[in-house]
Parts: structure tokens; C-alpha cells; sequence
């Protein structure tokens, strides 16, 4: 059993090492933090915690490091996270709030997450099964081409090119954009799809044509936004902390590009008392992170589907400020998709 001073001992050795990368002795942590008790009490509280498994010597007459039960430990002791700047909330509230569309504001949130964390950010596109057709707009580029746009009610936005097999008239674009919008605005995804399959039978047989490749675009559209799918960001921050992985970065590279295992992993992570998930080192070895470690909270789409969000990177991160830059950023994301 790890005392009150050895769990503080053990803070320490993590902000220590994760700021320095250097094993920490126990000559350091008494001249640094006093702890009102001699080095020799400070090397008793460090080999039970060696004992415990929660440091260790990587090298002979070196000091200690945290192995991964030892940053499980630290974690589990985080009773609140540390508030985020407030240059660092400014910065989250203007980046974010000047996106035009979800897909910007997705691609913003992973690429500003990935800057506050120094880590690969992750975020798990909104499956939008629940989400409603807000419009429809079909656009003409060229006598026989069509722009076919979908929005949704949270604001996304899926557009396809559509080659036609012949020219168009402003007349039939006309009753196409306004039967589209009469039969699938307010329609579920998976409600439209069903529904442009009988859009043909609604224009008169010289029109059917015309109206089928429009209908197969819409379909396609409608269907693309129930897959499941990651925006990545910061991934050349694994190479700044390559000396981090002890074995080998390329099995966490091969991860990050096999979407489904990050899916599966992120399915599989449960939330702390602070709304974050962490899996660490040796929990992801399934999945091929042995070596690295996973933080992971929810956000909510405007129609109330629920995605995860968060970084990877090295066992050795700094976990707090960590958690509290995910957590943040998914609070503020779920407020600003929810006003939308």
C-alpha cells in the first residue's frame, strides 16, 4: 500500500520526467521539493514504489521513471484538471467561431487541438443518423453538368458533381429543386434515401432521365454521412517525440492510419469523474499502442448525436494539462454545433 507522501512522491517523479525526459533521483526531489523529510526517507518511499511497480530504474545507478501502472496511478489521482488559460479559452472561441460549415469547423477543432497539446488530435466525425435534411440546392455549372448540395439541420454540408445526358433547362431545374426540397426537407438520412428512390415517378416519363443520376448523387450523399470517420491532426508531432516510443513508432503510425481500430478503441474507452477517457501504454496493446497512451471525451451534434474527440501520443505527455485542453474543446464545440 503507497502512502500519502509516496502518491506525492510519485506526482512529482511524473511532472518531473514528463517535463525533463530525464530518469528524476532522489537527491532532485529533495532538493526541490523538500518534502520535510531526509533523501534517505525519500529513497525508502521510492523502492516501495518500485515495488508497486510504479517506477522504475532504466538504467543501473540511474534515477527512476514512471512505467505505465505509474501514470495509471497519477491519473486516477487527478481530482480536477487545470484550468486552461484564458489566452488559451480567447484562442479556442476565435479559432473556432469564424468556421463556415462543419466540415470546417471539424477540421479546425483537430488542428487547434493538436497545437494545445503538442499531440496527434483525433476527431470522430458526427454519424448523423439523426440528423434531418435542412435543404436542398442543385446548381448548374455547365449545359449538362449539375452541382447536387445537401445541408443538414447541424450544418453539414455534402456536394457532388453531377454529368447529365444532355442539357438543362431552367424550367426542369426549377421542378427538380422544388420536388427535391417538398420530399426530403425535414426526411432522416436514411428517410431520403428511401424516398428519392420513388422521386423518379414524380416527373413525367421524358423527364425520368434526368431526374435518376440527380437521385443516385442525393442518395449517395445521404448515406456517405451515416459512416463512421476521423479527422486527424499534428501527426508530425509523433516524429518530435519519436525518442518517446522505445520500440518502434512505425506500429503507432500503422494504427493512426487504420481508422476502424481507433474507432473501436475510442468505443471501448470510459469516462473518469472529469468526463475524460484515458487508456495508457499497455491497455492498447491490443490495438497496437502498447507504446502510446489515448485521451478521449464526447461532444454533441446539433441534432444530439454523440462523437468522441482526443489526442495520441507518447506514455509520456503531460496528462492534466492534456485532459483539460480535450475537455475544453469539446465543451465549446458542442455549445457552438448546437447553436447551429
Amino acid at each position: 500500500m503507497v502512502s500519502e507522501r509516496g502518491l506525492e512522491v510519485l506526482r512529482v517523479i511524473v511532472q518531473d520526467y514528463v517535463a525533463s525526459r530525464e530518469p528524476v533521483g532522489s537527491k532532485t526531489l529533495v532538493d526541490r521539493y523538500g518534502f520535510g523529510v531526509s533523501a534517505a526517507t525519500i529513497r525508502n518511499d521510492m523502492a516501495q514504489l518500485e515495488e508497486e511497480e510504479l517506477i522504475a530504474a532504466p538504467h543501473t545507478s540511474s534515477g527512476r521513471v514512471p512505467t505505465d501502472k505509474g501514470y495509471r496511478v497519477f491519473v486516477d489521482q487527478l481530482s480536477d484538471l487545470r484550468p486552461l488559460s484564458a489566452a488559451q479559452k480567447q484562442a479556442i472561441e476565435t479559432f473556432l467561431g469564424s468556421s463556415v460549415d462543419l466540415d470546417d469547423v471539424l477540421s479546425r477543432t483537430v488542428r487547434l487541438l493538436s497545437q494545445l497539446t503538442q499531440q496527434v488530435a483525433l476527431l470522430q466525425y458526427p454519424t448523423l443518423s439523426r440528423a434531418t435534411i435542412r435543404h436542398i440546392e442543385v446548381v448548374l455549372l455547365a449545359p449538362a453538368r449539375l452541382l447536387t448540395v445537401l445541408i443538414t439541420d447541424g450544418g453539414r454540408v455534402e456536394q457532388r458533381v453531377v454529368d447529365m445526358p444532355q442539357d438543362i433547362d431552367a424550367h426542369f431545374l426549377d421542378e427538380l429543386r422544388t420536388k427535391l426540397n417538398a420530399s426530403l426537407g425535414g426526411a432522416s438520412l436514411p428517410e431520403a434515401a428511401e424516398r428519392l428512390r420513388s422521386l423518379p415517378d414524380s416527373f413525367a416519363p421524358e423527364s425520368v432521365p434526368l431526374v435518376e443520376p440527380v437521385a443516385r448523387s442525393l442518395t449517395e450523399q445521404a448515406l456517405a454521412g451515416r459512416q463512421d470517420r476521423f479527422v486527424l491532426a499534428g501527426t508530425g508531432n509523433l516524429a518530435r517525440t519519436e525518442k518517446d516510443f522505445p520500440g518502434s513508432i512505425h506500429p503507432v503510425l500503422d494504427a493512426i492510419e487504420e481508422q476502424v481500430v481507433l474507432l473501436k478503441l475510442f468505443s471501448e474507452m470510459a469516462h473518469d469523474q472529469n468526463g475524460v477517457a484515458v487508456s495508457i501504454g499497455r491497455e492498447n496493446a491490443a490495438f497496437g499502442l502498447g507504446e502510446a497512451s489515448v485521451l478521449s471525451t464526447g461532444y454533441s451534434s446539433s441534432s444530439g448525436e454523440l462523437a468522441r474527440l482526443g489526442v495520441l501520443g507518447p506514455t509520456r505527455m503531460d496528462y492534466s494539462n492534456n485532459m483539460a485542453a480535450v475537455r475544453a474543446v469539446a465543451r465549446y464545440l458542442s455549445r457552438l454545433l448546437g447553436e447551429g
